[in-house]
This record gives structure tokens, sequence and C-alpha cells, in this order.
């Protein structure tokens, strides 16, 4: 395309971006203004709505309080006749009284230690209902309990009485009642008589906006749908997609307090909710709902009694649609007209600049081919001839930098040698592959180390990796990718013939200048020799402590040995059995049975079976099993229990066999009786047991030695039991911790790690609200 088409497409382009821009941009203000007014009736209307609301409310607060002191004056009549012990009241009484005093039913409540429950009513329905989920209920009835002044902003207090607010009734939740509570301290309950009847339901409803979102609809046709919203609760787990909320019943906290939710995005609505509460604005959205394109606009309303809610109204984007494209067609015929002309000029202007570029061109095609001579000849001093002097300046310093890279090539061919030779000549193995996995280059380590001669390597698949490592090196690469560092890995690579080898393997990633991975370097060192040197170590270790633990297990077992060997001598000599030898030799070899049995615990593997347990329980059944010992001892049992029980992941019998060495070893040292003192809380992620006695204690040169191969301080002892324990707690991931000073007693200290809490099927309990 030669210049001079090119600056007519230029000119042309030019005038053609104007005029699109120019048509987008009345296209833009116009929506914008078209919008506005669309918002600016939607604050309208629901500024209208919002006035009804609260004069609906003024109206219904009225009413309540009149009902309300209806409630009270038949509460008083009602503590006058029935009986201050709620034990000589009866349903029938209760049914009677409230047909008299012409109320839909009378229920008594009681105070329990952490509840407050309908104890009795006339209807059955209401006996045993809880209280303790009714919010600001439940702190009402504590005040009238407690004779205080009920201090809760909703509802009506009186003296020794308060009325709830209208509300959907818990027994039967088709109606809406109105309840009275007194209480004046004459009897033991508390007297709550109440309306229901469908006349309260009748005045809720017509008390409601729906007339004035009726005709605020009727006035504005665009507008497809106006709702109350309650933002504390729209978009919660128990909310369905048409706004109603199986859990959310209650006239003051249903998701849609009045209007219809068709047009439903419960996710785009919740967070444009979230905005306008933290903004405390209007915010509007442009969204297609029901196959519909509609603006939605939430507004916030605040009433003295309510609080704070929202109005959402929905209207049609089609006006503002209709509007736009009468706007655009006119634009688009304007612009027509314009781009005819734009080609007439642009063909006369680029005769006359095109020209001086025809030198230039033919200056800049030598330049290509690698002539720098001879130079442009300069006639003007306007921005052409500039052009040329750069041009001239430019071909001069391009000879200059010609020469210079041939230099550079051949500096930078040496130092690649140099490269070459040094990685060719390290011990470890090196090679490079491409984020695919495959083989981009070796070193000759490389080919000694794996046994694939370099030609057969590069360009072929990744093959290093073992089946059983494969999971665990792409989670590894995938972390160096994202920048992390990560420290040599010690494992395991497969050789061409199949056999394994052991490496130390260290990997970096190559990037590009934007950051971008291209390739990954593994450097790998092979750890065979090191490994062998290691695990001979590793077994003269184990033939030492086996050594040294046959060793004690014989000195051990040989003192009995020698008692029943002298005691079975005797009997041969004497010619007769001696019934009190046979129950020591019998003691002797219980004492054998006893060593050899904590030996095998120590040192062979056992399958067990971790699950969730409740350390309480754990440590309520050692105490029952100990309490009888306890007893002959003069010692008892101080337990310091958190309030919330703990759960521990490990395996009952075991956990069992730790506390019981314990605390046998706490009740053998206490030989004056006293006190031992178990403490449970949690902390940090664990649980930590703390058992205290009162005995001698320990020496404090001794306490090193506490866990050794039969150690013990004890007569009968073997010194297996405090070793077996720590194990134990090893295996449960836990500490054990023994601290003592003589003469003060011996504090033992055990951390367990908490269990995962467990979720039912149904995601766990849900928390409800009741009235």
């Amino acid at each position: 395309m030669s210049i001079k088409t090119k600056l007519s497409a230029i000119i042309f382009g030019s005038v053609l971006l104007f005029l699109a821009l120019q048509i987008t941009y009345n296209s833009i203000s116009t929506r914008e203004k078209l919008r506005e007014d669309s918002e600016r009736n939607m604050r309208s209307a629901a500024m209208q709505v919002a006035v009804s609301v609260e004069q609906s409310s003024h109206n219904s607060k009225y009413v309540e309080e009149q009902i309300a002191h209806y409630l009270r004056l038949a509460a008083v009549v009602a503590s006058e006749e029935l009986d201050p012990d709620i034990a000589n009241v009866t349903p029938a009484q209760l049914k009677a009284l409230a047909a008299r005093l012409e109320v839909s039913n009378i229920s008594l409540l009681v105070r329990t230690p952490d509840d407050i429950i309908i104890a009795k009513s006339s209807d059955p329905n209401e006996v045993n209902l809880s209280t303790r989920g009714w919010g600001f209920w439940h702190s009402a009835f504590e005040e009238l309990f407690d004779l205080k002044p009920v201090s809760q902003a909703k509802g009506e207090a009186m003296d020794h009485f308060w009325s709830g607010p209208f509300e959907y009734s818990s027994s039967s939740p088709e109606y809406i009642e109105k309840w009275g509570y007194y209480y004046d301290g004459r009897a033991n309950y508390m007297i709550d008589p109440y309306l229901r009847s469908t006349s309260i339901s009748n005045y809720v409803q017509i008390s409601s906006p729906e007339e004035v979102v009726r005709l605020t609809r009727q006035v504005n046709p665009n507008m497809l749908e106006i709702t109350g919203i309650n933002p504390d609760t729209f978009g919660g787990a128990t909310m369905a997609a048409n706004g109603s909320d199986s859990a959310n019943t209650k006239l003051r906290n249903r998701p849609i307090k009045f209007g219809t939710y068709r047009y439903s995005d419960v996710k785009d609505d919740k967070t444009a909710i979230a905005r306008a509460m933290v903004r405390k604005q209007p915010v509007t959205t442009e969204t297609v709902i029901n196959g519909r394109r509609v603006l939605k606009s939430f507004i916030p309303v605040t009433q003295t009694d309510t609080g704070t809610y929202l109005i959402r109204i929905v209207a049609d984007y089609s006006g503002i649609s209709s509007a736009l494209g009468s706007q655009l067609r006119r634009s688009l015929f304007a612009s027509m007209v314009l781009l005819l002309l734009s080609v007439v000029v642009s063909h006369l202007l680029s005769n006359l600049i095109t020209r001086p570029f025809q030198a230039i061109l033919a200056k800049v095609n030598a330049v290509s081919r690698g002539e720098f001579e001879p130079p442009l000849v300069v006639g003007s001093r306007d921005e052409l001839g500039q052009l040329a002097l750069r041009i001239n300046a430019m071909t001069h310093n391009l000879s200059q930098h010609t020469t210079q890279l041939g230099r550079t090539l051949e500096e930078n061919r040496a130092v690649k040698e140099h490269l070459e030779s040094v990685i060719n000549g390290t011990t470890d193995a090196i090679h490079t592959v491409d984020l695919t996995g495959r083989i981009l280059s070796v070193n000759r380590a490389f080919e000694e180390i794996y046994g694939w001669p370099s030609e057969e390597a590069v360009g072929r698949k990744d093959e290093l990796v073992p089946e059983s490592c494969r999971e665990a090196e792409a989670a590894r690469l995938a972390a160096i990718e994202r920048g992390q560092q990560l420290a040599p890995k010690e494992t395991v690579r497969q050789r061409k013939d199949g056999t394994l080898v052991e490496v130390s393997v260290s990997t970096s990633i190559i990037r590009d200048d934007l950051g971008r991975p291209l390739s990954f370097v593994h450097v790998s060192r092979d750890m065979s020799e090191r490994n062998r040197m290691e695990e001979l170590l590793r077994n003269s270790e184990k033939l030492t402590t086996v050594g040294q633990l046959a060793a004690g297990v014989a000195h051990e077992i040989r003192n009995p040995l020698t008692t029943l060997r002298g005691f079975l001598q005797l009997q041969r000599e004497r010619r007769s059995i001696d019934l009190q030898h046979v129950d020591l030799m019998l003691s002797e070899l219980e004492r054998i049975n006893l060593i050899v049995g904590e030996f095998l615990i120590l040192a062979k593997p056992q399958a067990v079976l971790y699950q969730h347990k409740s350390i309480r329980r754990i440590l309520g059944d050692v105490l029952s099993l100990l309490d009888s010992q306890a007893n002959l001892h003069g010692i008892v049992f101080r337990t310091l229990w958190e309030e919330q029980d703990a759960q521990v992941y490990g395996e009952e019998n075991q956990l069992k066999q730790v506390f019981i060495n314990v605390l046998k070893n706490a009740i053998e040292a206490m030989e004056d009786g006293g006190t031992i003192t178990l403490e449970q809380y949690s902390q940090s992620g664990n649980v930590v047991i703390i058992i205290t006695d009162e005995g001698e204690g320990i020496p404090e040169e001794l306490l090193p030695k506490l866990g050794e191969p039969f150690f013990t301080r004890k007569e009968t002892g073997t010194g297996l039991g405090v070793m077996v324990s720590q194990r134990i707690i090893q295996a449960h991931k836990g500490t054990m911790d023994i601290t003592s000073k003589a003469g003060e007693g011996t504090r033992v200290t055990i951390i367990l790690p908490a269990a995962p809490e467990r979720r039912n099927d149904t995601g766990g309990a849900q928390p409800h609200e009741n009235q």
C-alpha cells in the first residue's frame, strides 16, 4: 500500500473515528440522562411507599397499645383468681378463665435454672415450649421475673407487665397473635394471656403497604415490581429463590417485608443490598432477569420504630432502549454525510504531502540492504528536512553498531563454550525440561547417573520420576512455578534400565523478561552411598538399644527366677509342698509376666483404632476404676474441668493405660493420703490434662532418668510404665512432661491435639427464633 493511500486512509479513519466517538458520546450521555430520570422516578416511588409504611406502623402501634392495656387488665384479674402455686392450677381452670376474660388462651411460664418454659396452658400445643431462643422476648421475661422494668424497645412495658409486638404464633403459625406477660412476685409463675384471631391477622395485612405498591405500579407502568427487603435475613441459607424463608417467618424477620419477589437474583441482590447499606445511599444495577433487561434500584429507608430496611424497584429498560434507538438513527445519518466529504478532502491532501517521502523511502530501502552510503540530500529545514538529517545520523550509528555487534557475538560464543565445559565437568546431573515435561538438555553426569545418552534423552518426555512419586512431584513443580523457594528434596528417580536411584533434587525455574515461566532446571545428586552409610549407623544404634533392653530384661527376670529355684529346691528336699511358698512363687511368676508384657508393649508395634473420644469420659472411667484403691489409702480425687467437653482423636484403651499408670504412681507416692488434682482445659487447638499429687516427690537429680528402661524407685516396679506411657502419648502426637520437687509432690502435664469438629449430614444444628 502506497503512502498516498495510507494517508488518505488515515484522514478517512480519523474522521470516522471522530464520528464514532461523537455517536458513542451522545449515546452514553443520552442513556445516562434517561437512566438518571428512571432512578429519580424509582426513588420518588420508594419514598411514597416508605411514607405509607411509616404511617401504617404508627397506626399499628396505637392498636397494639390498646390491646396491651386490655391484656394487662386480663392478667391482673387472672392473678387475683388463680392459686399462687402453679401445682394447684389446672388447664381446665385456665380455659374457663380465658373464656370469661374474653382472651384466646392463658399460659403460665415458669423459670428453670437455664430456661423459661411454658409449664401450663389452656392450649395444649403451647405446653413445654422453650423461650431460650426467642431473643429479646426471653430477655424481657428475665427482667419481669427479676421484678425489674422491662428495658426492651419493642412492645409495650407497664408496671410488672410487658406485651410483645404483633407476631406469628409458634404453635399455630397461620395466626398472628398479641401476647401479654404479667409477674408481680406473688406467684411462682408468670401469667401470659394472649389474643389469637383472624381479625388481628386481617388488621396487620390491611395496614401493610401492599395497596400503595399496587397503586404506585398503576401510575408507573414501567415499574415491574416493588419489594420491601429486610437486609438482616435476606439471602440467608434458608431463603428460597422466591423470597420465602422456612426459618425466618416472623413479621420482624421475614426477608421480604412486603411486595413480590418474582424478578429474583438472590446473589446479585444481596451484593447490591450490602453496598446500599454501607453507603446509606440508593444503589442501581442493570441486568437481565426472566429474559427481560431491567433496572433494579435499592433505596435504604430508615424508620424510628422498625430501623433501616430497603425498597427494591425493578423497572423495564425498554423505554430507555427505544429513546436510544431514535437518537442513534439521527446520528448515523449525519455521520454518513460527513464521511463522503472526508473522502474528497483526504485525496487532495495526500497528493501534497507524499512527494517528499519518496526519497526517504528509497534511502531506507538501501539501509535495509546494508548500504549506508551515500547520505540523503537535505533541501529544506521543515519537519521533512529534520527527518532526513535524523536518517543520516541513524545510518552512521547503524554502521558503527553493526561492527560492535560482530565483536560481541564472538565474545558470547566463547562464554557459551566455557559454561558448557563447566556444566559437563560437574558430578551433579543437570537437565532442563519445558513446561510440558519434554527434556531440552542434559550434561555428562546425567548420562552417568541415569544411563540415558544425551542424543536419546533430548526431546523425550521426562520418564525419571517413578509412578509413586509423580503426584508429589507435580505439586512441587506447581509450587515452584508460583514463586516459592523450595529446599532440595531427597527422593528416588528411575534409571533407563528401570532401577531406582536415591537422589537429592534441587529445582529452579527459568522465566522470560515478563516473568512468565519457560522451563525447569533439575540438579540431581546421587545419595545412594551416603544413605547406605547412614543406614549402617542407624542399625548400629538399634543393636546397641536392643542389647541394653535385653540386658535389663535379663537382670530383672534373674531375681524372681532365683527365688523360684530356691523354693523348688527346698520343696524337693522336704518332699512336701508349702502353700505359702507356692503363693510366693506365683507372685514371682506374675512379676516376670508383667516385665515381659511391658517389654513387648514397648518393643512391638500394635494395631490400634483411632477414633473421636471424649477425654472427660476416658478420665471419668479411670477415676471410677481407681476410686476404691484411692479410698483405701485415704486419697480423694479433685477435678477441675472446663465447662465444654473436649474431643481427642486416639485409641481409648491406650489413653486409659497412660492415665492409670500416672494415677497409680500418684496413689503409691502418697502413703499418708491426701488429694490428687486433675485439671483439663483447651488451649491453642490442644487439650491439656494436668495431674498433681501431694506425695513424697522425686529428687531433682533423678528426674532425667524417668522413662529409662527398668529405672524405678518402687520395690515391685519394672521401670517400664513411664516409658510405655511416653511412647503412647508420642504416638498420639502429644507431649508428656513430669516436674517434681522432693517433699512437695509431682506434676504430670499431658498435651494432646484436639480432634477436628465433625459435622452432621444436615450441616449442623440451625439456630431458630420463636415468637
